[in-house]
């Protein structure tokens, strides 16, 4: 395992902290925590082989935040001095002190144990950032390179390459003090072709991963394979039919399946959402508390985890930022609701006992609140292969890949496309399709599922930039799921319907 940067740990981290910590209790805190935050985030972006633009940001800081008189108080600054701690934990202070008259919930935290001198670093091999930018810029440029080659199917080709490295060290006065450091990366190529009056586009769907550099070298993802196949996909998909609406079997491929999880299940189920506390950002939720262990979310074979400590997940971390230390959870067992996502504070209003360590801030400017663990649909055990499911039906659309998508803002009426669709005919598939949506509400959608594949067409999706908050907040989620099938979901025609 790879070592937190010995630049980081040079930072005077304990110097701030015990300063900040010991001028927030001398004015009578009942609970403060300093958090000291490096994120570095660096991207590429090339067209037709040739770099538009890279963007390298480095973001250092910290802040404070405190409990008094039973009222959230939150300060951040930037000077890296025990006197600008001491200076930032007094206006956290007064923040709460000037709040206190308006609140009308005291804030309480649910206990925790505490870690002391604790460390963690995510699962990866190669740091990013210590490959060379031109390395980098020549590895995207090659592979664009080889999808122009193909004249005739690929007109013109984007790719990408996002890369974050986030350094957190936090302490509070309960004495917990954790570091963490973790790696994250993103690549993308798209290829573009016009076929007449027709244009489109055919992107890899290799998921962003908790890796490092590795994984566009070798290690967890063949890239040179996937982009081999992306000419013939498009081309394909220029000539296919436009889909007939009506109601289809679908099976549903993990690189499609993990965005309707992450919109349907993940924000669905956080505590914050179904109690009505987030409401700006996109909405409450359908699966209000007064539903836990009794709402039928899904079918019988639907089992959804939120987990902190998947390898290689977006969301995995070693503690949270309010010191609760990483777990797996049940959210729908057996199709039955039966657990949210929570932080401290939402885990004792509602007397659920401990946090599963949901709070997470983007930034040493912002301060923790409730954010998604990886939520993911666990696989059958010994379950059919994708193929298997695919063989079960007469007529249906097997849907690969993730493109748009709408949602309620109580998360419940949905519609998602993808990057590619296929007709399934008497257990085969018969071609590509175009201008394919599938639509249901939420529990229309999981009730229907009566088949999920086994562990072997388990992937790990998702994405770097799930938004909210006010000010909004972006964090990084991953969502693991196998191949599944649903009975009879509407298909819509996204020309037709557009044309209405």
């Amino acid at each position: 395992m790879r070592q937190i940067d010995p630049d980081f740990l040079a930072l005077p981290l304990r110097r701030l902290a015990d300063a900040a910590l010991a001028r927030a209790r001398e004015l009578g805190a009942e609970y403060a925590a300093f958090r000291l935050e490096r994120v570095r985030a660096e991207t590429l972006r090339l067209f037709d082989a040739k770099l538009e633009g890279s963007i390298d940001a480095d973001d250092l800081g910290f802040a404070v935040r405190v409990v008094k008189n039973g009222t959230w108080g939150f300060a951040a600054g930037i000077a890296l001095t025990p006197e600008a701690a001491a200076a930032v934990a007094e206006q956290a202070v007064l923040v709460a002190e000037v709040s206190a008259p308006i609140n009308r919930e005291p804030v309480e935290l649910a206990p925790e144990p505490v870690y002391a001198d604790v460390t963690w670093v995510s699962a990866y091999e190669v740091d990013p950032f210590e490959v060379p930018l031109r390395e980098k810029v020549e590895l995207l440029a090659g592979w664009s390179g080889d999808l122009l080659a193909q004249a005739g199917r690929v007109d013109h080709v984007s790719a990408s390459l996002m890369q974050v490295k986030e350094q957190k060290f936090y302490a509070d006065s309960a004495g917990t003090v954790t570091t963490q450091q973790r790696v994250r990366v993103h690549p993308q190529l798209t290829a573009m072709r016009a076929d007449g009056e027709r244009f489109d586009d055919m992107r890899t769907l290799a998921p962003p991963a908790g890796r490092g550099y590795e994984y566009l070298t070798g290690t967890g993802w063949d890239f040179p394979a996937e982009l081999a196949t992306l000419p013939e996909l498009l081309a394909e998909k220029l000539a296919a039919p436009s889909v007939e609406p009506g109601l289809y079997d679908l099976v549903v491929h993990p690189s499609n399946l993990w965005l309707t999880i992450h919109e349907s299940i993940g924000h669905a189920t956080e505590l914050d959402r179904a109690l009505g506390y987030e409401a700006a950002y996109a909405g409450t939720s359908f699966a209000t508390f007064d539903q836990l262990g009794e709402l039928t979310y899904g079918s019988k074979i639907m089992n959804v985890t939120g987990d902190r400590t998947a390898e290689h997940g977006l969301a995995t971390v070693g503690w949270d930022d309010e010191g609760v230390r990483a777990q797996s959870f049940d959210i729908v067992t057996d199709g039955t609701l039966t657990g949210y996502q929570l932080d401290r504070r939402m885990a004792l209003l509602k007397g659920l006992g401990r946090s599963n360590g949901c709070a997470f801030a983007d930034s040493p400017g912002h301060p923790p609140i409730q954010r998604m663990a990886n939520v993911s649909l666990r696989p059958a055990e010994g379950g059919p292969s994708t193929e298997e499911l695919i063989a079960g039906v007469g007529n249906g659309v097997y849907v690969m890949g993730d493109k748009s998508w709408s949602i309620d803002m109580q998360r419940y009426n949905f519609q998602f496309t993808g990057q590619r669709f296929y007709r399934i005919v008497d257990g085969r598939l018969a071609g590509q399709l175009r201008d394919v949506a599938y639509q249901a509400t939420t529990t229309d959608f999981w009730r229907s599922m009566d088949a999920v594949g086994g562990p072997q067409t388990y992937v790990l999706g998702g994405a770097f930039n799930c938004g909210k908050g006010q000010p909004g907040q972006v964090a990084p989620v991953s969502h693991g799921c196998p191949t599944a099938r649903f009975r009879n979901v509407r298909i819509l025609n996204t020309v037709q319907e557009g044309g209405k």
